[in-house]
């Protein structure tokens, strides 16, 4: 699983402020500490960056480069000038730099997909359309067909483009968590080399500060088995980037066990696997979620 390192985002307290000081020190730390973490792209969020992002952003990314110069950059902000101004920057990396992201509503993609293939970036396909949240996996293989459809007219090969189905909160979202996990199964189908990708940390967003690594590690590896090829995540979740390297097979094995329909011996599994278990019937919908699910 290829992990795109969330943490230099502007809603954090110390890089927000970096980014309203032009402040390289703690941006160049996250930078570095990202890349030692095990991350394979580096995501620069502005947030809208309405008053100075076209400033802002192309200065963060020269500053990234000048410590890490061989990774990726997903470059995260709603302002499109500073997309722009940040890609006449943007000096190769071994792979594609990535606009993150382009939504499924003709007054953005229109604006957004010709960058794409002026720059030869990738981009991420968000499937938030006119009326927002799709409703089930079947509106959000609507979408996928539209804006693929439009990236390819301009040129764009679909190997360049990471399909985000959106994850939304388990907690009052439970439907949806399964519905991503279905559409993951249709993106070949639609759009045969695509790449996908999501915000992996909505899945535990509102639930307990203590819950939201079991959850989170738990979706990824059943978006993985559904397909999916890369993830958002917390450079902080040691436990998430050995499981998404292959280094706790025995966590994904058990995963996988459950979602094929085999219920495990609970008293012969340790406390940590009883865990996961109870997560996946959490996220399949099997039991009803509450915040105390792990001490039922």
């Amino acid at each position: 699983m290829l992990l795109i390192g969330e943490s230099l985002n502007v809603i954090s307290t110390k890089i927000g402020r970096a980014f309203k000081e032009r402040d390289p020190k703690p941006i160049q730390e996250e930078a570095l500490f990202q890349k030692a973490q095990g991350m394979d792209v580096i995501d620069i969020n502005l947030g809208p960056a309405k008053k100075d992002g076209h400033e802002l952003m192309p200065w963060v990314v020269e500053v990234v480069q000048d410590v890490v110069p061989d990774l990726p950059l997903a470059l995260d902000t709603s302002n499109i000038g500073a997309i722009e101004a940040a890609l006449k920057v943007c000096k190769d990396a071994g792979s594609p730099h990535i606009i993150n992201s382009i939504m499924c509503r003709p007054a953005r993609y229109e604006k957004m997909l010709p960058l794409a293939a002026e720059y030869n970036a990738d981009f991420v396909a968000l499937m938030w359309g006119p009326d927002g949240l799709p409703r089930d996996e079947n509106e959000r293989a609507a979408l996928a067909v539209e804006l693929l459809y439009a990236a390819n007219e301009l040129g764009i090969e679909n190997e360049r483009i990471w399909v985000d189905g959106i994850v939304t909160p388990v907690n009052i979202q439970q439907p949806q968590a399964i519905s991503l996990m279905n559409f993951q199964e249709m993106i070949q189908d639609i759009a045969p080399g695509a790449k996908s990708t999501c915000g992996l940390s909505n899945i535990s967003n509102g639930p307990p500060v203590n819950l939201r690594p079991i959850l989170n590690q738990t979706y990824m590896v059943m978006l993985e088995k559904h397909g999916m090829y890369s993830v958002i995540s917390d450079p902080l979740d040691e436990q998430l980037t050995e499981i998404a390297k292959g280094k706790r097979q025995d966590i994904v094995d058990l995963i996988y066990g459950v979602m094929d329909g085999n219920s495990p011996d609970m008293a012969s599994l340790s406390k940590e696997m009883q865990d996961y278990v109870k997560t996946v019937n959490i996220i399949l919908g099997n039991a009803l979620y509450s915040d105390s699910w792990l001490e039922v």
